[in-house]
């Protein structure tokens, strides 16, 4: 039986990563194992019970106000049980986290091979996102295996010298979301079952990231505030990160405009079925570029710069950038512009038809011997 073990700690690592845990689970020839770093807790169980994935080894790392450098050490002294023990022949790591780097670099300490999942995103600019963008160079430096989303994430690597086991597969998050959007969903955050979504325009919001802090936070909160004092017809939803930096910023911010509902965050099949609902999505998140598109919701990405472009060229994203005037004129343009909405709505995808998982598991068992025909590429 070969190995694999699959190492994550985020939320949005664990929504891309459980139906890939489940669908090398269901390949005779593979034992599929799972490590996770808990670098968010609560919202990695919310996942992990959704998708009814139950870690072999869990290293709960997460503690208040943790810095960078205290979750990739503690990644790697974790790691180093978690690889004695369960004796993986094959490590796989999603993304662009902490987790990310640092399960990669304890592969590499240990001499066991790495598959990095979601490889060949870059903006080319390593202080946006950060500390993502090296977070995914370095682990790309590191991996043996690289399945890559789309035929430029893969071009992307070429360039940089990469050429040996590439797969374009897709995003595994679109295969999640045949798991949690529902059409009948009733959502357990009663809050979101008595909104007016036929009644008014719902607009989804999520703001989090590090190189947002400060200023450029201040500026799309303080957006978010003019547009919800301005318009009658709109209901803003914002699940806000436990973050305290970002707690602190909403408050100051943005509590208290009207129509706005700040709630916690959502656990992944609430948030699918709410971003399902919605009318427009704002957002610095990197996963909801990939997955709202999916649902046909137009995306407004509230950052400078974008490491999916597959999803600006597609017409699907725009960047509204940080600037408080920008985000509230596009955001008023696709609140107003019918045409302009449509166009972003129906635009076609780039990002996967739900079989990443499977091209993943077909490269994994080629590689490994398992299987003599090498695997299909995604082609959108």
């Amino acid at each position: 039986m070969l190995r694999v073990m699959s190492v994550f700690g985020t939320r949005p690592e664990a929504i891309k990563m459980c139906p890939l845990v489940k669908e090398l689970a269901a390949r005779p020839g593979i034992e599929s194992l799972c490590c996770v770093t808990a670098q968010h807790r609560q919202m990695l169980d919310s996942v992990l019970e959704v998708f009814g994935v139950k870690p072999d080894c869990d290293l709960n790392i997460m503690t208040p106000r943790q810095t960078l450098s205290s979750i990739t050490s503690k990644c790697l002294v974790g790691m180093d049980e978690a690889v004695e023990r369960l004796k993986p022949d094959l490590i796989l790591v999603h993304g662009d986290t902490s987790t990310t780097f640092a399960g990669a670099l304890s592969a590499f300490y240990h001499q066991i091979p790495v598959g990095h999942v979601e490889a060949g995103l870059r903006t080319y600019d390593k202080f946006s996102p950060f500390p993502e963008e090296m977070n995914r160079v370095l682990t790309s430096h590191l991996a043996d295996m690289h399945f890559c989303p789309t035929a430029g994430n893969r071009e992307n690597l070429v360039k940089e010298g990469h050429r040996r086991n590439l797969f374009i597969t897709g995003n595994t998050v679109i295969d999640a979301l045949k798991t949690t959007v529902q059409k009948d969903y009733h959502f357990s955050t009663e809050a979101l079952n008595a909104l007016p979504y036929s009644e008014k325009k719902v607009l989804l919001i999520t703001c989090h990231r590090r190189e947002n802090y400060g200023e450029p936070m201040k500026n799309i909160l303080m957006a978010l505030r003019q547009i919800a004092e301005s318009r009658q017809d709109v209901e803003l939803v914002y699940p806000v990160h436990l973050s305290p930096v970002v707690r602190e910023a909403v408050d100051q911010y943005l509590r208290g405009a009207p129509r706005v509902h700040l709630i916690d965050p959502l656990p992944a099949g609430e948030m699918h079925n709410l971003m399902a609902r919605c009318y427009l999505v704002l957002t610095d998140s990197g996963g909801l570029q990939e997955e709202a598109p999916a649902l046909g919701k137009p995306v407004l990405v509230l950052r400078r710069e974008t490491e999916r472009p597959e999803a600006v060229a597609a017409g699907t994203v725009k960047l509204a950038g940080i600037v408080q005037d920008d985000i509230v004129t596009m955001t008023e343009r696709l609140l107003t512009d019918r045409r302009a909405y449509e166009a972003m709505a129906h635009a076609a995808n780039p990002y996967g038809d739900g079989n990443a998982c499977r091209r993943i598991a077909d490269a994994i068992e080629w590689r490994y011997g398992l299987r003599p025909e090498y695997p299909e590429d995604y082609q959108a």
